[in-house]
């Protein structure tokens, strides 16, 4: 994490964030007024009106509801609705309200994840696009424009299991000129009609609205797609810190701003030009267009690493807290801990981006359908602080605010439901496959415990002191994993009882995640019984574990490794699913890459 002491540390801190969290929402003035001004007339009193809705909309959205309310609920240092989950899990007992708060963070989650597919393919879509303002572009081919884009999608996805560690330090850097370059294209277009900037007023909005009735309203559907990437301040708080965050989206803010009034003075004064920030650009100083063109296309492609990146940190976190399976994970710098790729992830999510760009061709048609996952998160992020808010009495008074902002994200959340015939039903779409895989997954290994009905420690050890003062135990050591020492997994009883394999030294070996993102404590306890030790590894839900190094650190040469494999028996199609993702995930011992050589799978029947 950036520390931010010292003015190099500071800015270091700024210039990062730009990088990492502020790609999605960084490259929205691309596509968002182009898109909003296809359904709206391009009078000043409708520009004025759409700019203060704007304006409002990242001051509320973004500003109060993640950059101050969010942001003031970190957990251990983390942010996203996985957190929030845990905060709640601590204030509230078990029952509806903590399912309720378990079934929101599932559903933001899964959100998130829909969302991933669509982001991508709309920056890289709208940022391909602009080469047809290129002088002898014009009538270039709608095919070339998507086979170029998927040519794009598909390199950057490529990069991925290479490691991003070398090429992210450029990502701050550009994405500082990127903003740079917005802000002073604005004020060029600003300094022609200063009026414009009366649109900060929410009187404006509050008129447009009043005038256009629920016309004005659906408006909001496309408004919205100026907030989009506003999440991102809350859920990559652990990977920077909250203030180098903070004071980098407060200069991100004035640009955006500056940027949008300025495409609105292009709109009032060039009303037949359609796409406005590339026309006003190319209005300004046409031989700078191509070098602008390129680096539009280089933050498109950082805003669309960062989303990819984001999902990884996502699903990892998801399958430390179990409640997503097993995957198999790389780790691709030895310097940064969160740099990882997901191979599985990563080929899905490439892949949908694909049939995105496929189905909607332009980035018109896929803004059309944007919004409704985007303002699905936002809404549940604000129902799970108004429920948080009102269980601490010292945050009571943020809860006001709280209904506030969450109502206004429902309003636009109800906005973009008119845009279900227009492909919308694809976030959901999208969405729902992480869904339904996390609420079989949870479930399904909920089930699976009770039905194994593991032994308590104290009965096992009175037949374990039995069999092994026998002394006919094999030579060496063996280990066996189980989820809790205190239990003891079946397949331990039936190795150790029934098939009589029992070795001079037997060591039980859990694995637990801390609420700490990083850190290890091993604790190794030799007097459990006579041949009988643990070894527990208490490790943070994001900490890389290598398990066979850790078990050799405490000279432990094993001779085999036992591990339970669960047959599931069941007639119910729930459970089927349960089996086949169980059967088609990596399990404990391929996830953690220990020596295949002295593995040894006992198989428990199990009916579900």
């Amino acid at each position: 994490m950036l520390k931010n002491n010292g003015h190099d540390s500071f800015w270091g801190g700024v210039i990062h964030s730009m990088g990492i969290v502020f790609g999605d929402i960084g490259t929205s003035p691309i596509y968002t007024l182009t898109v909003v001004f296809t359904l709206t007339p391009r009078t000043e009193e409708s520009v004025l009106g759409i700019l203060s809705l704007v304006v409002w909309t990242m001051l509320l959205l973004v500003t109060v509801e993640y950059a101050w309310l969010a942001m003031s609920l970190a957990y251990k240092g983390q942010g996203g609705e996985i957190m929030l989950r845990e905060i709640l899990s601590k204030k509230l007992k078990s029952g509806r309200k903590l399912a309720f708060a378990g079934f929101l963070a599932f559903l933001g989650v899964s959100l998130l994840l829909g969302d991933g597919a669509i982001t991508p393919a709309i920056t890289v879509l709208s940022a391909v696009e602009g080469m047809l303002l290129i002088p002898g572009l014009e009538n270039l081919r709608l095919e070339i424009l998507i086979v170029i884009a998927i040519a794009i999608t598909v390199g950057l996805f490529a990069l991925q299991s290479k490691g991003t560690d070398k090429v992210a330090r450029i990502f701050g850097p550009v994405m500082m000129c990127w903003f740079i370059c917005l802000a002073a294209t604005g004020l060029i277009s600003i300094v022609t009609m200063p009026g414009i900037l009366k649109s900060v007023s929410p009187y404006y909005a509050i008129e447009f609205l009043a005038k256009n009735g629920m016309a004005g309203f659906f408006v909001l559907s496309e408004v919205i797609l100026c907030a989009t990437g506003g999440e991102a301040l809350y859920a990559d708080m652990g990977h920077l810190g909250k203030k180098p965050i903070l004071h980098a989206w407060y200069f991100v803010f004035a640009a955006l701003l500056l940027n949008y009034m300025g495409q609105g003075v292009f709109a009032i004064q060039h009303p037949e030009v359609k796409s406005l920030l590339f026309g006003m650009i190319q209005n300004q100083a046409s031989f700078l267009y191509i070098p602008f063109l390129l680096l539009t296309v280089l933050a498109t492609i950082i805003a669309s690493q960062a989303i990819i990146s984001g999902i990884f940190s996502v699903v990892y976190q998801g399958i430390t807290t179990r409640i997503m399976p097993l995957m198999k994970v790389e780790y691709t710098s030895s310097q940064i801990k969160s740099q990882i790729h997901i191979p599985v992830v990563s080929g899905l999510l490439m892949c949908a981006v694909i049939l995105m760009i496929l189905i909607f061709q332009r980035s018109g048609n896929l803004a059309a359908a944007y919004g409704m996952a985007v303002t699905g998160s936002m809404t549940i992020t604000g129902l799970m602080m108004v429920m948080i808010f009102s269980q601490i009495k010292m945050l009571r008074w943020k809860l006001p605010v709280a209904v506030v902002v969450s109502s206004i994200a429902f309003a636009y959340f109800i906005s973009t439901l008119s845009k279900l015939p227009h492909g919308a039903y694809w976030a959901l779409v999208l969405a729902a496959v992480p869904l339904t895989l996390i609420l079989i997954w949870t479930k399904g290994q909920k089930h699976l415990y009770n039905s194994l009905r593991p032994l308590d420690l104290e009965t096992f050890l009175i037949s374990y002191e039995q069999i092994y003062a026998k002394g006919r135990n094999i030579a060496g050591t063996a280990l066996y994993f189980c989820r809790d020492q205190k239990m003891i997994s079946p397949y331990i009883v039936h190795s150790i009882f029934r098939s009589n394999i029992i070795y001079e030294r037997n060591i039980l070996i859990s694995i637990n995640r801390t609420d700490e993102p990083f850190g290890v404590k091993v604790h190794l306890n030799q007097d459990i019984a006579p041949g009988l030790e643990s070894l527990d590894i208490q490790a943070g839900y994001r900490e890389v574990l290598n398990i066979e190094g850790l078990i050799k650190e405490y000279g432990i040469q094993e001779k085999v490794i036992f591990y339970g494999v669960e047959d599931i028996i069941t007639r119910n199609p729930i459970w089927r699913i349960f089996d086949l993702i169980r059967r088609i995930t990596p399990n404990f011992v391929q996830f953690s890459k220990l020596p295949p050589s002295r593995l040894q799978g006992i198989v428990t029947r199990v009916e579900m």
